[in-house]
């Protein structure tokens, strides 16, 4: 076997086999030099305000000055930050970076338990907050270990007056993040020394199995993968060219890192979506910008090609549209190949790897329900129960190594021997297959597996034929206890808009294109599958249920 089979496919396609992870010596020198070179270029719209390079430069630098002097924050220290898309965003993310701050991720949308253990187990003393979130912080306040919250209003950073929710009444000595900026306007701002061995984000992950953990990310993490993703995509990251609709959580690895720190760093145009539910909103903004670049999850492409109205945005500037966070079903890309003449170019990580660990190249040119080659400078081998590697085209646990890969959790020392091989892959609990050109399809979580008769069904194989079914909208496929056959398959299905569709209906579908132990025992109906902020399905979440 081959033991690297992608690299001959590099060489075929002339992308590099590695990158330089130190390219810059922190991810605040690469920002730095993209304020200077595109000053004048707008950064940044929502809510019909736009920012220029220049002012997320002249903002950004009044916010770290103001940490600095006024609370003084620390090289190291964690400062939480828990905002939806909002201008101040990148603001403070940009500000806490240069004070030498570690970026702790917070969901805005987080219950008042998830936020207490994460500001807890961080150790972040500082907090910026949007004010619609500040209920939720108010009820842990006390405990949380927090001393300075820092509220954000959406017009913050533009000087608009836009509507806001109320900071709730009981945060008493909280401090508005435009008096901040005003404040720090003045204030004179100390360079940090930093290098890619500092620490840069804590990105909290593994939530499902117990309480989460925090991925400490470090700046030559981030680096390296910024330009691994430029080496992979050269075409789609045209410096100063590209605008791009930020739809997905900047909170979450998958657009801070691709959408916010890659394409800022290339100068390009990044319209922000606060409130990608309100889909009418989230189709004018795609209507507005005319993007060229387009990142989302699968259920967010699938939510699109259902809106009556998104025939009428103009799709012929848009030259990628990638998917990640969660398997891309192939019924969703055709949808939406058919809408904008691009399908959803699939790839793969991990908050633990910055994220992206494989990519499809631009030379492919249909879907394949592969998620693309290992990146440069990435090696992945699929590990079988006893950690040995398995021939190619068999299934093993995705195990990783490369300058994205995180160091460990935060204060997590068992965790972390848990997480790596003795060698140093770290191990993904993703089941994938390699082709013989090296390209990764990731076949299921190893958990969400299920046993028919001793048979492995994958989930995902399942949903991806369900959802080609006509009338089906979207999909979660479980196990669940079965006497004869130790466990069988159970579909739960939303139906497209006006369709009239029998279970029985669903079940012939699959039973035409797979083999009879992968078949649905049973369908139910849903109005809605529950889902992540995200907008990934929550299987778990379905036990229980119907």
């Amino acid at each position: 076997m081959n033991p690297k089979p992608w690299l001959a496919t590099y060489r075929e396609n002339g992308i590099a086999e590695s990158v330089n992870a130190d390219a810059y010596p922190s991810v605040v020198h690469m920002l730095d030099e993209a304020m200077q070179r595109y000053a004048d270029q707008p950064a940044f719209r929502a809510f019909g305000q736009t920012l220029s390079f220049a002012d997320v430069d002249r903002q950004s630098a009044a916010f770290a000055a103001w940490l600095q002097q006024r609370l003084g924050v620390k090289k190291g220290d964690r400062i939480a930050v828990m905002l939806p898309n909002l201008l101040a965003f990148p603001i403070a993310c940009i500000g806490i970076l240069r004070a030498g701050a570690v970026q702790v991720n917070v969901n805005p949308l987080y219950t008042p338990r998830e936020l207490e253990h994460q500001l807890q187990d961080s150790g972040s003393e500082t907090l910026v907050i949007f004010n619609g979130s500040t209920p939720t912080l108010a009820e842990v306040a006390a405990q949380a270990g927090i001393k300075t919250v820092i509220t954000v209003a959406p017009g913050d950073g533009t000087g608009a007056a836009l509507p806001s929710p109320p900071v709730d009444a009981r945060l008493v000595g909280s401090i508005a993040f435009a008096d901040a900026l005003r404040e720090g306007a003045s204030m004179t701002r100390t360079p940090v020394a930093l290098n890619g061995d500092d620490l840069i984000f804590l990105q909290y992950t593994g939530g499902t199995t117990g309480l989460s953990k925090g991925a400490a990310l470090s700046h030559r993490n981030l680096v390296a993968n910024v330009e691994q993703f430029k080496a992979t995509m050269p075409s789609a990251v045209r410096p100063g060219q590209e605008v791009i609709v930020t739809a997905i959580p900047l909170y979450h690895i998958f657009a801070l890192m691709v959408n916010f720190l890659t394409y800022f760093s290339a100068g390009a145009e990044s319209w922000l979506v606060a409130n990608p539910r309100d889909m009418d909103g989230f189709v004018e903004t795609l209507k507005q910008s005319k993007p060229t670049v387009f990142m989302g999850v699968n259920t967010l492409y699938a939510g699109l090609v259902m809106h009556p109205k998104i025939r009428e945005v103009d799709f012929s500037r848009l030259h990628l549209a990638g998917g990640g966070g969660a398997a891309v079903v192939g019924a969703v890309s055709d949808k939406w190949k058919a809408i904008t003449g691009q399908f959803i170019r699939e790839g793969y990580g991990l908050s633990e790897t910055s994220p992206v660990l494989s990519f499809n190249l631009a030379s492919i040119q249909d879907f394949s329900g592969t998620t693309g080659l290992p990146l440069p400078s990435t090696d992945i081998r699929l590990l079988d129960d006893a950690g040995n590697e398995v021939a190619l085209g068999q299934s093993g646990e995705v195990c990783a190594k490369g300058p994205q890969v995180m160091r460990g959790y935060w204060n997590q020392p068992e965790a972390n021997a848990a997480a790596f091989t003795p060698d140093g892959y770290f191990k993904t609990g993703d089941i994938g297959q390699f082709d013989d050109k090296g390209f990764l399809k990731i076949v299921d979580r190893k958990k969400d597996m299920v046993l028919v008769s001793g048979f492995n069904v994958y989930p995902n194989e399942v949903e991806a034929v369900a959802t080609a079914c006509p009338g089906v909208a979207e999909c979660a496929c479980i196990g669940v206890p079965d006497n004869k056959t130790g466990e069988a398959v159970k579909l739960f299905v939303v139906k497209a808009p006006g369709a009239s569709l029998t279970a029985d209906e669903v079940i012939a579908h699959c039973r035409k294109e797979m083999t009879a132990y992968k078949v649905p025992k049973t369908v139910v109906f849903l109005d809605a599958l529950p889902k992540s902020t995200v907008g990934k399905i929550l299987r778990r979440d379905l036990r229980g249920v119907g």
